[in-house]
């Protein structure tokens, strides 16, 4: 059965999912690459970007189960890319390069429309600009039978499981301490949302922790 899920989620030990002041010097703002440091010695990280190597253990099995069965994403749009208000050309087409690692339909939360961008090696962002229903219901779509992943940021993966549409979070905590930024389990009743935690396992760079909806 397919899934509206999160994975690969890092936060911090004080709750951050990115650093504050994110631009194109530091596009996980200030401090952010820290949280995601359980992910980049992983074999999955290095293959992605056309790499041999990297580390073959827990991180790196967690890493390979959150890119697996993934049919659509759906990115916020300070995810794509720092530009804010209305596009001024057509010449950003998100930090990746020519070839996104995702794939997949991927579906841009915006409140500036914007033609779809064909990428090299399947991805096509689509931007959506009537909310986080309708970019779920394309993005359902186009999964068909596969999960949707909805990949960030903070804000956006908030917006989903404040209307309880996330069927599984997969979150690696770092043990490290941002003191700032995007926070991602402030304000949340997760149990009154319906959430608890199934799983947790010790890896070799973070503590891998999958909530599901009850």
């Amino acid at each position: 059965m397919s899934k509206v899920k999160v994975a690969g989620f890092g936060v911090s030990m004080d709750g951050f999912s990115a650093g504050p002041k994110q631009d194109l010097e530091n596009p996980l703002g200030i401090g952010g690459g820290a949280i995601f440091e359980w992910f980049f010695h992983t074999e999955v990280f290095n293959a992605m970007h056309g790499n041999g190597g990297g580390d073959q253990g827990i991180d790196n099995t967690w890493a390979a189960r959150a890119m697996d069965n993934v049919g659509a994403w759906i990115l916020g749009r300070n995810m794509f890319g720092p530009v804010r208000g209305p596009w001024r050309d057509d010449s950003w087409k998100g930090w990746w390069g020519e070839e996104p690692p995702y794939h997949v339909p991927t579906f841009v939360l915006t409140h500036h429309a914007r033609a779809p961008i064909v990428m090299k090696g399947g991805t096509t962002f689509y931007f959506v600009t009537d909310g986080i229903d309708s970019a779920l219901a394309q993005a359902k779509k186009a999964a068909g039978n596969k999960d949707v992943r909805i990949g960030g940021g903070v804000s956006t993966v908030r917006q989903y499981l404040q209307t309880k549409k996330i069927d599984e979070l997969h979150v690696a905590t770092r043990p490290v301490l941002l003191g700032e930024g995007e926070a991602l389990f402030a304000g949340l009743s997760w149990p009154a949302l319906g959430y608890k935690v199934v799983k947790t396992e010790v890896g070799e760079k973070a503590v891998h922790v999958l909530i599901q909806k009850t």
